[in-house]
C-alpha cells in the first residue's frame, strides 16, 4: 500500500471533516465538558475506585499472560452451561462462524460491540441478505449516516442534536424538535421496539468474561442489550481473547472500574449471562429455552491479539478497558473526533489497528505520527497504559520499513540539514 496516498486521504479527512467542521467542534465541546463533570462526580463519590483500578491493572497483566489457559477454561465453563463456543483466529473466520449460525433472510438486532466493528460484522451479515439493526442509540445514528463510530462508548459524539433530528426525519419519518433530545430518543425507541420483538438473532459483545463460571458481564445504560440478548431465540456474543479473566470477583472489579472511568457512578444495567435461558420449575427438571434465548453462542476472537500479547512493546494495549477516558484528554481528538483513527480511535486505537485491522502498517502510519506524545491519556487511564511509549515503538517499526509519511520525513530531513550547518 502506498503510504503517500494513505497520508493524503487521512490528512484531508482529519482537517476537512474533523478540525474544520463546525458540527464536530460544537458536539465535542459539549461532550468533553459533560464527560469531565460526570467523571469528576463519579470518582468523588466513589474514591476507592482509584485503588481498585490498580488491582485491575494486576488482573489484566495476569490474565493476558495466561490468555490461552483462560480462554480454554471459559469455553469449558460456557459449554457446561449449555452454550456453544468457537475460536476464530481472524476477523474473516469470526464473521464466517457467525454467518453460518445466522444464515440468511433473518432479522438481527445488535448491541454495541467494538469487536464487531473491527470485523465489519454488520456489513457481512447484510451481504447474506439479513436485516441488521444497531440498537445502541449512537450506533443507530452512525448506521443511518453510513459512517463509523467516533468514540469507544459514544459513537455519535460528533453529531449534534440538530443533525440527529434531520436524520430521523429522513430515515424513519419522525419529525422531532431539534432542541429536544428526549424527543429524539423517544423516536428511536418507537422505531426499534418492533425490531426487538420480531428479531430472530441478537448479537452482543462483552465487557469482561469470568473463565471460572463461564459468565459474561455486559455494561449498559439504554436497556437495548437486555432486549437484544433476551428476546430473540438466538444470542451470539463476539468477544476478544483479552476480555477473559479468571474469576467472577475479578470480572466484577474490572466492570466496576470500567463504568466508573466511563463517567458513570452506576450504569443503568449490569448484565450477567452464562448460558441460554432455562427453568427447573416443573419437578426440578432443567429445561433450556424458557422465556429468553434457546441458544447462546460465544465466539472468541484472536485477530492479532496473541501477537500483541507476545510483544513486550505493545502488550499493555491489551489491558485497555475501553472506557474511553483517554480520548477526552487527547488534544488531537478534541478537535478532530474519530477522524483521528483508522478503525479504532486515537493513540491507543492506532496500536490496536496496527495489529487487528490494518492489512499492513502503511494504513496506520499517519495516525502514529498524529499523536503528540503529551501523555495526557496516561494520566486519565485507569490501568496506566503508556500510549505515548507505544507510539514511539510503532514509529520505530515504521522507520525500519520505510513507511514514514512524506511530510514527516521531509520535516526531519530539514531538521537534520539545519543541525549539520
Amino acid at each position: 500500500m502506498d503510504v503517500n496516498q494513505v497520508y493524503e486521504t487521512y490528512l484531508k479527512d482529519l482537517i476537512d471533516k474533523g478540525a474544520h467542521s463546525r458540527s464536530v467542534r460544537i458536539a465535542m465541546d459539549r461532550a468533553i465538558h459533560s464527560y469531565r463533570t460526570l467523571s469528576a462526580n463519579a470518582l468523588r463519590r466513589f474514591p476507592k475506585t482509584i485503588e481498585k483500578a490498580k488491582k485491575v491493572r494486576e488482573i489484566k497483566e495476569k490474565s493476558i499472560a495466561n490468555w490461552e489457559k483462560l480462554v480454554e477454561q471459559a469455553r469449558e465453563s460456557f459449554e457446561r452451561n449449555h452454550a456453544k463456543t468457537y475460536f476464530a483466529r481472524t476477523a474473516k473466520e469470526a464473521n464466517e462462524i457467525i454467518g453460518k449460525i445466522v444464515g440468511s433472510g433473518k432479522t438481527v438486532v445488535k448491541g454495541k460491540s467494538l469487536t464487531s466493528e473491527e470485523t465489519h460484522l454488520r456489513q457481512y451479515l447484510q451481504k447474506l441478505e439479513n436485516e441488521v439493526y444497531e440498537t445502541d442509540l449512537g450506533e443507530f445514528i452512525i448506521q443511518l449516516l453510513d459512517s463509523r463510530p467516533m468514540h469507544l462508548l459514544a459513537p455519535a459524539v460528533n453529531i449534534p442534536r440538530e443533525q440527529v433530528a434531520e436524520l430521523l426525519k429522513k430515515y424513519i419519518g419522525e419529525k422531532v424538535d431539534p432542541s429536544n433530545v428526549s424527543e429524539e430518543v423517544a423516536a428511536v425507541r418507537r422505531f426499534l421496539r418492533e425490531k426487538f420483538t420480531t428479531a430472530d438473532v441478537g448479537i452482543s459483545g462483552a465487557n469482561v468474561i469470568a473463565a471460572e463460571t463461564g459468565t459474561m458481564v455486559i455494561i449498559e445504560n439504554e436497556g437495548n442489550i437486555r432486549l437484544a440478548t433476551g428476546l430473540p431465540d438466538v444470542h451470539i456474543a463476539l468477544v476478544g481473547i483479552e476480555k477473559v479473566v479468571e474469576t467472577l470477583e475479578e470480572a466484577m472489579m474490572v466492570a466496576e472500574v470500567t463504568w466508573r472511568y466511563a463517567d458513570y457512578e452506576m450504569p443503568g444495567y449490569v448484565n450477567l449471562i452464562s448460558g441460554p435461558s432455562l427453568t427447573g420449575d416443573i419437578e426440578k427438571v432443567l429445561t433450556y429455552g424458557a422465556h429468553g434465548p434457546k441458544e447462546l453462542h460465544v465466539v472468541f476472537i484472536d485477530n492479532g491479539r496473541s501477537e500483541m500479547a507476545n510483544d513486550p512493546s505493545f502488550r499493555q494495549a491489551l489491558y485497555c478497558l475501553r472506557c474511553g477516558a483517554c480520548l477526552y484528554e487527547c488534544p488531537v481528538y478534541a478537535v478532530t473526533a474519530g477522524y483521528y483513527g483508522h478503525q479504532y480511535i486515537g493513540g491507543i486505537g492506532t496500536v490496536w489497528d496496527a495489529f487487528t485491522t490494518a492489512h499492513d502498517l502503511a494504513e496506520v502510519s499517519p495516525h502514529a505520527y498524529t499523536c503528540v506524545l503529551c501523555k495526557r491519556c496516561k494520566t486519565r487511564c485507569p490501568v496506566d497504559i503508556d500510549t505515548a511509549d507505544m507510539m514511539v515503538a510503532l514509529r520505530e517499526k515504521l522507520v525500519n520499513q520505510n513507511l514514514v509519511p512524506p511530510t514527516i520525513q521531509q520535516f526531519f530531513e530539514g531538521m537534520q540539514e539545519h543541525e549539520d550547518e
